[in-house]
């Protein structure tokens, strides 16, 4: 598989995102399934554990280490199957993880991932890591062999010659 840089930049407020489009033929609950139930996260990123009802659960990364440590998040927005917002993490190391998803005719769903930026920076470790989960998401989903994380490495360069908007420079 050929990794390409599929993020950029936009700003909502005085936010700055690094923002991810995906397109699925597939109804939107089946793509929100593969979202939000830790069986089907596990097959691509993670498994969770905890109540999302509350407002807190326990992620771990399992994709990279299976004996990956536990992380802490946050549900902060949850309105099924059209969005989700979350805290991951703690301290100087919480992101915060936007998720909208939206049906289209014909069966056509579109995910839009967001993280938000606060020093562009550190984009250049960002950007290839939710490229190559996400294109996780999507080989997960048609059952196509799960893209290697080495063909990712080259989109570094990418993501650090990426423009930030003036608006948002900081």
């Amino acid at each position: 598989m050929n990794a390409k840089p599929t993020g950029h930049y936009v700003t909502k407020g005085d936010e700055l995102r690094l923002q991810f489009d995906r397109l699925f033929h597939a109804p939107i609950e089946d793509v929100w399934y593969s979202l939000t139930n830790p069986t089907a996260t596990g097959g691509w990123i993670g498994t969770w554990t905890g109540s999302p009802s509350t407002g807190g659960i326990l992620f771990k990364m399992t994709a990279e280490d299976p004996d990956a440590d536990w992380m802490s998040v946050s549900v902060l927005e949850c309105e099924p199957p059209h969005r989700f917002r979350l805290h991951v993490g703690s301290g100087d190391d919480t992101r915060r993880l936007h998720c909208h998803v939206r049906e289209a005719a014909g069966g056509l769903t579109t995910l839009v991932f967001q993280e938000r930026v606060i020093d562009p920076s550190v984009v250049a470790d960002i950007g290839p890591g939710w490229d190559y989960y996400l294109d996780r998401l999507t080989a997960f989903r048609a059952g196509q062999p799960m893209p290697e994380w080495n063909d990712y490495l080259a989109l570094q360069r990418h993501y650090r010659e990426l423009p930030v908007p003036r608006t948002a420079a900081r």
